[in-house]
């Protein structure tokens, strides 16, 4: 139980870190592709910055409201504005250099070509008995 507690107080502290919105993400495969798809309706891909490192596709930026009204009389106000974050771990390995994105409708589309598959090779390891040395 104490475990849970200190993962919940390191996961505070990272979040905290980040002041920000998490956009929602679909994350699906066809037969030669990974796809990414996040909605940044009103963002401007100019404001968008996509990266892949290690596997770990990370997209983030920002979106400016332009027409906020300087009266804070909102009944409602759900419309985010500021920084966005996003870090997603790809399923399968992708050719990192070959990634393309593109913006349509408000969606942005991430697609990663798959990486051909590697085979493993067997290693027989052998074990030596520190005693009899």
């Amino acid at each position: 139980m104490e475990d849970i507690f200190k993962s919940l107080a390191a996961l505070r502290k990272t979040t905290s870190l980040y002041k920000g919105f998490a956009p929602a993400m679909d994350v699906y495969e066809t037969k030669d592709t990974v796809v990414v798809e996040t909605p940044l309706a009103g963002v401007r891909p100019e404001d968008v910055q996509v990266q892949v490192e290690k596997g770990v596709l990370t997209v983030q930026g920002s979106h400016k409201k332009e027409h906020e009204i300087d009266e804070k009389n909102y009944y409602q106000k759900e419309m985010r504005s500021g920084s966005f974050y996003r870090q997603v771990v790809l399923p399968v390995a992708v050719v990192e250099d070959k990634i393309n994105a593109e913006f349509e409708d408000g969606i942005l589309r991430i697609s990663a070509p798959k990486a051909a598959p590697t085979s493993s090779k067997k290693v027989q390891i052998q074990i030596k008995n520190k005693k009899s040395e």
